[in-house]
């Protein structure tokens, strides 16, 4: 349980109650801090905003015991094939083949307002979290030791409550990152957009592209998702002089969805004019104030990662605030947070830019011209991409300082034999602390070695049938290749799976070892400077 001091209300305020609050809460109230989560919303919103997930978030939702709730809502992602100017197949963006890394689909679609309901019923299933609906931040002030927040009911009444951080996942425009004056950096995509999203009937389902896609026609570039069951999304580019609110008008919408379909064919569910941005905090912690989500980045929506990025803040964040809180280390952990997520975002986004502002050539010679050079980087034939090798490592923060094979980046998670069963690894080891040790070698010494340190969980794998006492036996061979493949007999891997520094012998991880130690306790102060992305 937690240290907190008696004095305050709480131990972590969240202002915003969507996906990244939901999950933060969740993941808070698991670990036993006492949690306030409030929004100004009474109910969910009703339609789709989200649409994608990827495997590193649904480990997540593993790890918290949502998954099964949650899995009636998801399906698979279909590939997202790219159209150049003459309607010719120029790029296919799919995801990794099986055996999947992560143990889990690679990339998936979901209906966003029922798994934001169960996310919240999942957080405000533990005791130590409360949640209250219709209450508006208007102001905080910073304390040594607390953070002072005054709240606004539905009728106006005020009240203060203290908590040890708050953590703002209120949105773009976000009361708590403006209140703690922390600006924006544009990252220069300033695009408007019309979403549209239809229930179409099935009956009319064949008449739409059987996968994604991207119409890169430079007259109106178009993007198309098939979401779950018969849900459909088109993003269509906004043209010079057209307003965006008249856009929105169902006989305009219908219109622009001519190529496709006709009102007959099924029922107009959400028709919004947004503007991609590309814009990215310049700060995410500001004292005890933190922020996540939409509050700390927004990025165009060309490979569906912006809810994803914002659980990875929530998962990010809480293990760290989990250790602080908990007294286990300094607050100078924190810190690591703005470096880690930061300089993750501004890379995606770059690589997410890149692919928008190809989407989006409005002139037709240089969209011809776009065409012949992705065709020429795919060999003469459609460029093949996965959208994992799209998504960047971390690359500074709470990482080795040795830059060593496979630092920064997720841990795989094979198939565990579980008797006559299979389990993933995370639902036999946890998802903490732990060192993972290659079985097919000597592991006398390695063992030995950590089991100086109890604070790490220790857990050595072996191929299905090694039959070696102690170990772990992987089915699939993935953790095997892992191992091949970087060189390396050993690996330390943090609470949110990405792994903090790999061993190749006894001399690496015994000095591995003792470099986590330290830094989980603030004996070392590394050098957690952004890096300049490339």
């Amino acid at each position: 349980m937690t240290t907190s001091p008696a004095t305050t209300d709480y131990d972590v305020l969240v202002v915003g109650f969507g996906p990244t609050g939901a999950v933060a809460t969740g993941l808070l109230g698991r670990l036993g801090h006492r949690t306030l989560v409030i929004d100004r919303l009474t109910v969910i919103y009703d339609k789709p905003r989200a649409i994608a997930l990827d495997h590193e978030i649904f480990r997540h939702f593993d790890n918290m015991g949502v998954a099964e709730a949650i899995a009636p809502y998801v399906e698979p992602f279909t590939a997202s094939e790219h159209f150049g100017v003459d309607g010719q197949l120029i790029r296919r963006i799919d995801m990794v083949a099986k055996p999947y890394p992560l143990g889990y689909t690679p990339s998936m679609v979901f209906s966003q307002p029922p798994v934001e309901a169960e996310l919240r019923r999942h957080a405000t299933g533990f005791s130590c979290v409360r949640a209250e609906l219709g209450i508006e931040l208007v102001n905080f002030a910073q304390r040594s030791d607390c953070v002072e927040a005054t709240l606004k009911d539905a009728g106006g009444r005020l009240r203060t409550v203290t908590a040890r951080y708050v953590l703002g996942c209120d949105g773009a425009a976000s009361a708590v990152r403006q209140i703690a004056g922390i600006a924006l950096e544009d990252l220069i995509f300033d695009e408007p957009w019309l979403v549209v999203d239809v229930r179409v009937d099935h009956a009319a389902l064949a008449k739409l592209p059987q996968n994604s896609a991207q119409f890169c026609n430079p007259a109106r570039p178009v993007s198309f998702l098939i979401g779950p069951e018969n849900h459909r999304r088109w993003e269509i580019m906004l043209l010079p002089g057209e307003d965006p609110r008249q856009m929105e008008r169902p006989e305009n919408v219908w219109s622009l969805l001519s190529p496709w379909l006709t009102p007959e064919d099924g029922e107009l569910w959400r028709a919004a004019s947004y503007r991609f941005h590309a814009l990215v905090a310049a700060t995410w912690r500001k004292g005890r104030i933190i922020i996540a989500g939409d509050a700390a980045h927004q990025q165009p929506p060309f490979i569906g990662q912006g809810m994803c990025q914002g659980l990875r803040d929530a998962t990010n964040l809480a293990w760290k605030l989990d250790r602080v809180l908990k007294g286990t280390s300094p607050d100078t952990l924190l810190d690591s947070y703005t470096a880690e997520r930061k300089q993750h975002v501004i890379e995606l986004t770059g690589k997410i830019k890149t692919i928008g502002q190809s989407i989006c050539e409005r002139d037709p010679a240089a969209a011809r011209q776009r065409d012949a050079r992705i065709l020429a980087e795919g060999g003469g034939k459609p460029l093949a991409l996965t959208r994992q090798e799209i998504i960047p490592p971390l690359r500074a923060g709470f990482l080795s300082e040795q830059d060593g094979p496979a630092r920064g980046t997720l841990f795989p998670q094979p198939r565990i034999a579980s008797g006559r069963q299979a389990r993933l690894l995370d639902q036999v080891t946890g998802a903490g602390l732990r060192v993972f040790i290659d079985g097919r070698s000597d592991t006398s010494a390695l063992a030995t070695l950590c089991a100086a340190y109890p604070e790490l969980s220790a857990a050595t794998i072996a191929p299905a049938g090694a039959g070696q006492p102690g170990t772990l036996e992987e089915i699939d061979g993935v953790l095997a290749g892992w191992f091949d493949r970087h060189g390396v007999v050993a690996a330390i891997v943090r609470p949110d799976h990405y792994v903090f520094g790999t061993a190749r012998n006894a001399a690496e991880l015994g000095s591995l070892l003792r470099e986590t130690s330290s830094r989980l306790h603030g004996h070392h102060n590394p050098d957690l400077k952004m890096e300049k992305t490339a």
